[in-house]
């Protein structure tokens, strides 16, 4: 399959707009399921939310691979659920182009603000597959406005509705100056194409004038024979769109009703039409590893060069093992070749690549630049983990995680299910690097950390049904962090005498706070060819082992400057077990002295309510200590805006409920980490 002839694309919404009944309808219509299961039934192929909540590990969710007229599609699933944002983030990373699915009643919705900035962040172009215009409320030109305000895109209509709500009946096609409309007895397979009425060809006129005045700013070839009142044929206007569409100068707009099996085939159309293949997206950015040197180079998308592939995805499989996803952006890999694992600087081989049919999986040779598919073998690799050959050592970007803030302490029911415990976590954490797993230096408790509520409900789950690992589950406890709000610098001696040799270190440093998210830094400003490589490793790791155990409380430091101004160091008694320790001790003496604060995890909320339910709506919010932000008014209620303290959310759904009466629902992700005040008393 050449590469122009591939689409690899994600499909991104809110919980709830239709995204996996849109998947289920693609892989339908490109013939690669034969009947259509709906989400409501439990019966979709690629029910990713459910499975994950229900059943846990399926292999079909992460890729699958249809075809369209001569097109290979492959498409990544991203959950709609903001305590999976992890998902969301690492398919956005190997995506070339996505579909967004926008509720037509609704419009934008909170995860679809999540998502879109995500999108953004990545730089991935994507079309809009307006769904639900067969629900009353819906106003396909409102919602468009919508995507407009909030994300102050240009959008580009390609279809306009013939009718709407309960008289939604098809659209009209501005390119092709057509009227689509599906039949109903045989699930939207087939559809009419007809002349635009002349009841309705002002407004099309109009519309198909908007569309070419927006793409001919954008294309100086089309703006030409436009200002000239030349005639621009489809294959110029197509043309233009694709263009416009994959440098992100605007967004082109399709609608239909999934659900109802309408305006599917259209959307396919505009997947391989305007969105970008492998080679149209700029080269992947890789770092070059060169004797502890580091360079920028760019990984251009060509199957004759050197091989290099990043793992985006693993999945743990009963009877397989590890199912690594890789996204080919370089050379060629065969099953049963070697691969050098390049972040883990291990040997490893692929026994199989197997490509994912929805709910089947096929076997094949190779796998080549562009490409997506499943390693069978790699018992090392990591989500994240660049892997190629030894010959060329680039480091792909990894993608960035969100810190977990929510805890739970884990227990086996006896101790012969521990060791089977920890197995298990160790898996899950190689799946999910948004769930980390430690143990309390304190209670010997083992603590299981996440980015929520529902996430960590889901991995506790999958391990009691799918591992059947036998444990309890304690309270969820808050992950706070430490910091500190001053600078200060001091000096610090260490000698101890053991086995009879003495060990001597001595350091000066200086620490200070960081701006808000910057993260911790450690500087070393002393260079001197007389101390030891291996001496400044120990103090480096000396640092950063204090900084992850943290000042007063044990909990991780976060946004800390560490600064190393003076090392005292002698060839006779110096050694890296006394930096180290020096290191440690210094640490804490330096941080005391620059006002330890502690930090708490600070949630956005975003509450749906009817209008006459905001009152109590906000404030239940209030009495938590949440702070209202704003408010948005849609078809279907309203949206307040507001951020509030992790540590007193905890239950807010039940109260929230019952102030309602069960009117209102509530999403809520992790903002940022602010002072708490009155530090770990005030709870």
């Amino acid at each position: 399959m050449s590469l122009d002839k591939m689409r690899n694309i994600g499909i991104m919404a809110h919980i709830d707009a239709g995204k996996t009944t849109t998947t289920e309808r693609i892989l339908y219509y490109t013939g690669k399921i034969h009947k259509i299961g709906e989400i409501d039934d439990g019966q979709a192929t690629m029910d990713w939310m459910q499975q994950e909540q229900e059943r846990g590990i399926t292999i079909c969710s992460a890729a699958t691979t249809t075809y369209w007229k001569d097109y290979q599609i492959n498409i990544i699933d991203t959950p709609g659920h903001v305590d999976f944002t992890a998902e969301v983030e690492r398919s956005l990373r190997v995506l070339d182009g996505a579909v967004a699915v926008i509720c037509a009643v609704d419009g934008v919705q909170p995860q679809t603000e999540t998502v879109w900035k995500q999108a953004d962040e990545f730089s991935v172009p994507r079309i809009c597959f307006m769904n639900k215009m067969d629900r009353i409320g819906a106003d396909f030109f409102g919602s468009m406005n919508d995507v407009h305000e909030k994300f102050g895109v240009d959008c580009l209509a390609l279809q306009i509705p013939i009718g709407e709500g309960p008289d939604f009946e098809g659209v009209i096609d501005l390119i092709n100056m057509k009227e689509i409309r599906w039949h109903e007895e045989d699930e939207g397979e087939t559809f009419d194409i007809t002349d635009v009425d002349s009841s309705r060809l002002a407004k099309a006129q109009e519309w198909r004038e908007k569309l070419i005045d927006m793409v001919a700013g954008t294309d100086d070839e089309l703006a030409e024979i436009y200002l000239e009142g030349g005639d621009i044929t489809t294959a110029q206007l197509k043309s233009a769109i694709r263009k416009g569409t994959i440098s992100r100068a605007f967004v082109p707009f399709v609608m239909g009703s999934a659900r109802h099996n309408q305006g599917v085939q259209p959307l396919i159309d505009a997947v391989i039409d305007y969105l970008p293949c492998p080679t149209d997206v700029p080269a992947a950015k890789g770092i070059k590893v060169k004797k502890d040197v580091e360079e920028p180079v760019d990984v251009p998308c060509d199957v004759s060069k050197m091989p290099l592939g990043l793992v985006f995805k693993i999945q743990y499989d009963r009877e397989m093992g590890p199912l690594c996803y890789v996204r080919m952006y370089s050379g060629k890999i065969n099953s049963g070749m070697q691969i050098y694992n390049i972040n883990k600087k291990k040997r490893e081989r692929v026994n199989r690549i197997l490509r994912m049919h929805a709910n089947k999986s096929e076997p094949c040779d190779s796998i080549s630049a562009g490409d997506i598919a499943v390693f069978i073998g790699l018992k090392l690799a990591q989500t994240g983990d660049t892997v190629g050959s030894e010959a060329f050592t680039v480091l792909l970007e990894q993608p960035a995680f969100p810190q977990p803030v929510i805890s739970v302490a884990l227990e086996p029911e006896s101790m012969s299910e521990k060791d089977k415990m920890n197995e298990t976590l160790s898996i899950l954490s190689r799946e999910d690097p948004t769930f980390t797993s430690h143990e309390d230096a304190e209670t010997g408790q083992l603590i299981i950390s996440g980015m929520g509520e529902l996430h960590l409900d889901v991995l506790v789950t999958r391990m009691r049904d799918d591992f059947g690992v036998k444990c309890n589950v304690g309270a969820p406890q808050v992950t706070y962090r430490e910091s500190v709000s001053s600078s200060a610098t001091e000096s610090y001696e260490f000698s101890r005498v053991l086995a009879g040799k003495e060990n001597t270190a001595g350091l000066t440093i200086t620490v200070e706070s960081r701006e808000t998210g910057a993260g911790n830094l450690y500087e070393c400003s002393v260079r001197d060819n007389s101390i030891p490589e291996e001496i400044y490793d120990a103090i480096k790791s000396g640092f950063e082992s204090a900084l992850s155990s943290g000042i007063k409380y044990g909990y991780p430091c976060t946004d800390v400057a560490v600064k190393v101004t003076k090392i005292e160091y002698s060839e006779l008694t110096s050694t890296t077990f006394a930096f180290e320790a020096c290191a440690s001790e210094l640490f804490d003496k330096a941080c005391n002295a620059a006002s330890p604060i502690v930090l708490e995890p600070v949630m956005n909320v975003d509450i749906s309510c009817p209008k006459e339910f905001v009152g109590p709506a906000s404030s239940q919010l209030s009495q938590r200590g949440g702070n209202i932000m704003g408010q948005d008014s849609k078809v279907s209620g309203e949206i307040i805006h507001a951020q509030a303290p992790m540590a007193k959310m905890f239950g807010f759904s039940t109260n929230l409920r019952s102030a309602t009466q069960g009117r209102a629902s509530f999403s809520m992700e992790f903002s940022h980490f602010q002072e708490k005040a009155g530090g770990l008393n005030n709870y």
